[in-house]
């Protein structure tokens, strides 16, 4: 079952730093490759799941084919010591007849020949449903097996992303109540940063605090380089322009790659990070108040484990 995930919202820039058209350009096309790629990531998981949940619909189907031919086989058990009971006694009473009549003695012969052909049609029919008994329970432990590594795969997983959780609260808790957050759920890790931690109004300089809070996240994921790390940045719907940038959306990127670069800068490997911005685009709360624009207003870290060897088993 999947739990809890974590928000994490960094956000690092440069002020006073002219964009051209040119950069422009090559970030709204980055962040258009990331949100892709992200998308995916959450598709890859969601497939994972539902591959799990078809084999497991495949073991129960197993499992009733299973029973249903030790049924089968218990049926025809019954029957096979039916048919020998009869050849005996069809037996015995042949070795009666046989000082009778030629002509009943002929038809009891062929009484007996029948009963036999039916008997070896059974025999052969009874080995046929054991051998295919014992390749379905070979199928069934193999399939059983691999939902038991599956399962432990995906725990593993589960409590690598909780000790990771454990992990950066203990390095962030000095932050937390002032403007950040860290949930586990989903199977992934969500850290969140308002502005007013890392940002000054319409700026994507980080200040010395979110610096500090960015440095100390960064100490624990430069120690888990098999995390993938998704930088979003969120801005309110208030109108944003300036010489440099065009929008909020232009805006919310500036601070995402800001923070990646705090992070770059403190040993995290940049094949793990993904910088995307959002704009205004995902509000979690009304833009009609001044509090809700402030939630919106944010940085989210959102870190997700990588599913290779997960994938790799439902492959094989």
């Amino acid at each position: 079952m999947v739990k809890k995930v974590i928000l994490l919202f960094v956000v690092v820039g440069t002020l006073n730093s002219c964009v051209s058209k040119k950069i422009y350009e090559e970030l709204d096309d980055k962040y258009t490759n990331l949100r892709s790629s992200n998308s995916a990531l959450i598709r890859e998981k969601d497939d994972l799941l539902a591959s799990k949940k078809a084999v497991d619909a495949k073991l129960e189907n197993l499992k009733s084919e299973f029973s249903e031919l030790s049924t089968s086989k218990e049926i025809l058990d019954t029957e096979f010591a039916s048919l020998q009971h009869k050849y005996k006694n069809l037996d015995e009473s042949y070795k009666v007849l046989s000082t009778q009549s030629l002509k009943k003695l002929a038809e009891q012969a062929a009484k007996n020949q029948e009963l036999l052909a039916q008997l070896e049609e059974k025999e052969k029919t009874l080995a046929a449903e054991s051998i295919r008994l014992e390749k379905l329970q070979k199928e069934l432990s193999q399939r059983s097996a691999q939902i038991n590594e599956l399962q432990s795969l995906i725990d593993a997983k589960e409590a690598q992303m909780q000790q990771l959780k454990n992990a950066i609260s203990n390095a962030l808790h000095n932050f937390e109540g002032k403007g950040l957050t860290v949930v586990h759920k989903n199977g992934k890790i969500y850290v969140s940063m308002e502005n007013k931690l890392l940002f000054n109004s319409g700026s994507w300089a980080v200040g010395a605090e979110g610096k500090k809070a960015v440095e100390q996240l960064a100490s624990v994921l430069s120690e888990n380089t098999d995390i993938n790390v998704l930088i979003e940045g969120h801005t309110d719907n208030d109108p944003y322009a300036s010489a440099v940038l065009l929008d909020n959306w232009d805006l919310s990127v500036k601070r995402a790659t800001a923070i990646v670069r705090i992070l770059k800068g403190k040993d995290v490997n940049p094949t793990q990070i993904t910088a995307a911005g959002r704009g205004e685009f995902s509000p979690v709360d009304t833009n009609k108040t001044t509090a809700g624009k402030a939630k919106n207003r944010r940085i989210e870290i959102i870190l997700a484990p990588n599913f290779d060897e997960i994938s790799k088993l439902l492959n094989e």
